[in-house]
């Protein structure tokens, strides 16, 4: 049986990581500022999580949301301790796309609306409504382009409002940082506003926090900077720091009705294990500030770079240049051993290491660049 041929491969087979480190089949090191796509968030193989999910594994590892599993108010407690967002419901499920299926759906069912309006160059996984609320052509399907999506610009607070007007959108769903789309941020007055427009016509407002919250942003969650409160909330990725999982944060207006929402995997024991076993681990070793703080010796290196934006906040980095990107990744990869990632802004070269991440390993790849161009 072949595989189904959907990923284009760099000729890189890690067979063992450590920390901000992986390692191929010949033993080669290879250093990992790009996490799996912002999944790593506390370092490979962290003694810790490994050992908290070896216990967990020797105990129970699943059963279906038929019965109490007390990790998962465990979970909700530590996410609230962490967040300061107490008083949201969650809803744990397994993968970013799956969150903001879920995200979708809760809001519709909430206003009896249909429509939904996403931003120019979003990404929100490949799934049904989440690839629907996706700006790329390419990845959607006939079957996913039947949902009403209306895609705007960052920052038009007026064509928001137009939109808004017309009384049949049930969510904004938006990226405090845009991960795919080339980590462009919205203004802090539009993020205000469009939160302020939301409850005015009565929508609700999605923060698609799957790749900028739990701590990568510098705060726990990145729209937490402009101090709003969204309707849901959608997290995944760093959740779970390669185990899957994924979860909702759902306001306290929104009202739970039993069968609306459901999956056969999420919130079981060891993914419950893996998130509890990352924020104690965030907590801990204060990963949430020194994402900062690394965001601030990032900036002070790239800066002595001419002709390129730093773009994004904490340690959800990229460097714009004039030129497209991919040839530099790959000879980063074969030639300096660096893990990097793209975006659909081609120019657009994004670092997303652990939080763990240190400055010598900035000072590494900095130097490897500063060698390649």
């Amino acid at each position: 049986m072949k595989l189904f041929d959907v990923y284009p491969l760099y000729e890189v087979c890690p067979v063992r990581a450590k920390d901000v480190y992986v390692y191929d089949e010949a033993g080669t090191e290879y250093l990992d500022l790009y996490g799996g796509h912002a999944v790593v968030s506390i370092g490979h193989s962290h003694p810790y999580y490994v050992n908290r999910l070896e216990d967990q594994l020797n105990k129970i590892a699943f059963y279906s949301n038929a019965v109490v599993n007390p990790l998962q108010q465990e979970l909700a407690d530590e996410i609230g301790d962490q967040s300061g967002l107490h008083n949201y419901q969650l809803f744990l499920c397994s993968s970013g796309a799956e969150a903001n299926e879920n995200a979708l759906k809760l809001a519709s069912f909430h206003t009896g609306k249909k429509r939904i309006i996403a931003f120019n160059n979003a990404f929100h996984g490949r799934t049904s409504a989440a690839v629907a609320v996706t700006d790329n052509l390419n990845i959607n399907a006939p079957l996913n382009q039947q949902q009403e999506v209306t895609f705007i610009p960052f920052n038009d607070l007026e064509k928001l409002e137009n939109e808004l007007k017309k009384g049949d959108v049930c969510g904004v769903i938006f990226e405090p940082i845009q991960g795919v789309g080339g980590l462009d941020i919205p203004d802090d007055d539009f993020v205000i506003g469009m939160n302020t427009l939301c409850k005015k016509y009565k929508s609700c407002l999605i923060a698609d926090e799957v790749q900028s919250g739990f701590s990568r942003s510098g705060n726990f969650f990145a729209f937490q900077q402009n101090n709003i409160e969204p309707h849901v909330i959608t997290m995944a990725k760093g959740m779970g720091n390669g185990f899957p999982i994924g979860g909702v944060l759902v306001h306290p207006n929104l009202k739970p009705k039993y069968g609306m929402l459901g999956t056969t995997f999420g919130g079981n024991h060891l993914a419950c294990t893996a998130s509890l076993a990352v924020l104690e681990i965030i907590k801990k070793e204060k990963l949430q500030k020194h994402a900062k703080n690394m965001e601030t010796y990032f900036r002070t290196k790239a800066e002595k770079i001419k002709g390129i934006k730093i773009k994004g906040r904490g340690l959800m980095l990229g460097l714009a240049f004039d030129f497209e990107v991919g040839p530099l990744r790959k000879k980063l990869i074969y030639e300096k051993n660096i893990f990097t990632g793209g975006s659909s802004n081609k120019n657009v070269l994004r670092i997303l290491p652990p939080l763990t991440v240190q400055e010598k390993h900035f000072d590494r790849f900095f130097d490897a660049l500063e060698d390649l161009l």
